[in-house]
């Protein structure tokens, strides 16, 4: 099917940030315009949602007319209308928490650049997940990365410039890591469209060439995605940027990275070269696994709960990665489950950070919180299903994802990894406790005598997205067959033969 709804989602964004800047004498009139877009961008992706759920079709949408593989298409499967729901759905959402947040944190001069970086980022995550082209999918990268830094760089805490620094160098190198990729790809097979690519590798793989544009590609990808040990940047960046921004970017930041990822191993590279012929399910599990550990553990001694928060991220992206690495359709679909999970999840626990910041008018830590459940009942209380949903409670959806998790890993036989998703389970409960505790059972300050509840532009924000979490657990299995639907058309077979076995490539009865 052909629709122009495949192409409005990414347009208007971009259409409407300069806009913002242009208006940006009129009062709020940028945060108006930015309200009304993403609004408008949800509802199209949810019609083409709707529409590809229904047809089985995907949606396809040729830019000038031009048709592939010689022009730039834009392809929305079930995979990317679900992740397009998903960016498009937290930006929505959490439009209306701006209002208070923005205001109380971004100097009034700055916060049209602000909405018009905000707008950049979501075109550029709407891109990547639309495109079916390979250099546009480094352009839409870059896109969004260029106004992540922006907007991270804008915290009100001096070391907010240095994480945007951070973020911006090591960004810089995935992403030329993913440039060198591509001109591999088109070097071998001589065109960018992701179809006419993966039909080409087949007849060509194994060679050299593509086998360094896979490796470029994982390397670049696994940057951008955050998994341990390339981690170092997601910490800082989520703790020192604006607490409108924390929510947003810990939602959907490493989940479009991670779509990426489905993206280029399954529908261009093929799962069965992937991971039986280049073992990429090795490099993950031993990626993922000190991920969980490292992540969880860290968490649970960090005292700024925006960083105990980001940590927790770096074992979230562990157990997504871990799924992926098992390299079975139960595996991929617990993936997909977590995704969504965990977007909503850590959406709802940074926004519950950013209306106490509001409050304490400082970064929130486990000492100035104490006794903060009796001046924010209801912040708090939010915080705490949130929480339960992170550490996997049963009636969340974290009990769903982490439940089809631990099932994949019996399946395969790798009982190791089920324990070791129970043990990292209970390191969440104590990250989560210590936050509990201090706001239900510490002593209440002179200074939080004064603190009230957030305004109601928060507090809806931030309970809409709890009562996701709470959703996905009752209505888990409309999801499960969302999610299974997805793995059936990126994995065919329903798993591949011993993928962690080891035997190198072999290039022309030589070793490559």
């Amino acid at each position: 099917m052909t629709s122009d709804f495949a192409a409005l989602p990414i347009f208007l964004p971009l259409l409407a940030a300069p806009i913002c800047v242009i208006l940006s004498r009129f009062g709020k009139t940028a945060w108006v315009i930015s309200m009304m877009v993403t609004w408008a961008v949800a509802a199209m992706c949810l019609f083409s949602f709707a529409e590809v759920y229904a047809s089985g079709e995907p949606l396809k949408y040729h830019m000038g007319g031009w048709a592939p593989p010689i022009g730039i298409e834009l392809h929305i499967d079930l995979l990317a209308a679900s992740m397009l729901v998903l960016v498009s759905s937290i930006a929505a959402i959490t439009m209306p928490y701006f209002f208070r947040s923005v205001n109380d944190e971004i100097a009034r001069e700055q916060q049209p650049f602000f909405y018009a970086a905000f707008l950049m980022c979501l075109a550029g995550l709407l891109g990547i997940i639309s495109t079916h082209d390979a250099f546009n999918l480094y352009v839409f990268l870059e896109i969004s990365s260029l106004a992540s830094y922006m907007l991270i760089a804008m915290g009100r805490d001096r070391r907010a410039l240095a994480a945007a620094f951070q973020y911006l160098m090591l960004g810089t190198i995935g992403a030329t890591m993913i440039l060198i990729g591509i001109g591999f790809l088109y070097l071998t097979t001589g065109t960018l469209n992701m179809s006419d690519i993966a039909t080409r590798i087949d007849v060509l793989a194994p060679n050299r060439a593509i086998i360094a544009a896979f490796a470029f590609f994982a390397i670049g990808l696994v940057m951008k995605v955050a998994l341990f040990p390339l981690h170092v940047w997601l910490p800082n960046a989520y703790a020192y940027a604006p607490s409108a921004v924390s929510p947003f970017l810990a939602a959907v930041g490493t989940k479009v990275a991670l779509y990426a990822v489905l993206r280029i191993t399954y529908s261009v590279f093929g799962h069965e070269f992937s991971f039986g012929g280049m073992h990429l399910s090795l490099i993950f599990t031993a990626l993922a696994v000190p991920a969980i550990l490292i992540g969880s553990v860290v968490a649970i001694f960090e005292t700024n709960l925006k960083r105990m928060l980001a940590f927790s991220s770096v074992a979230q992206v562990g157990y997504i990665t871990l799924g992926i690495g098992l390299a079975s359709q139960t595996g991929l679909s617990a993936s997909l489950l977590q995704i969504f999970n965990h977007a909503m999840t850590k959406s709802a626990l940074f926004l519950a950070l950013g209306a106490m910041t509001l409050r304490l008018g400082s970064n929130v830590t486990v000492h100035n919180i104490r006794g903060l459940g009796k001046r924010m009942p209801l912040t708090a209380f939010a915080f705490v299903l949130a929480g339960l949903g992170l550490i996997g409670m049963p009636f969340t959806g974290g009990f769903v994802s982490k439940w089809y998790l631990m099932k994949a890993t019996l399946d395969g036989g790798w009982w190791l990894l089920t324990i070791l998703i129970a043990i990292s389970s209970i390191f969440a409960v104590i990250y989560i406790w210590r936050v509990v505790e201090a706001m239900y059972f510490g002593r209440l300050s002179a200074q939080s005598e004064t603190i009230r509840e957030a305004p109601p532009s928060m507090l809806v924000p931030i309970w809409l997205l709890t009562f996701c979490v709470i959703l996905l657990g009752f209505f888990g299995n409309e999801a499960v067959e969302i999610s299974q639907r997805i793995a059936d058309q990126l994995m065919p077979s329903p798993s591949l033969p011993d993928p962690f076995s080891f035997d190198p490539p072999i290039l022309n009865g030589e070793m490559p």
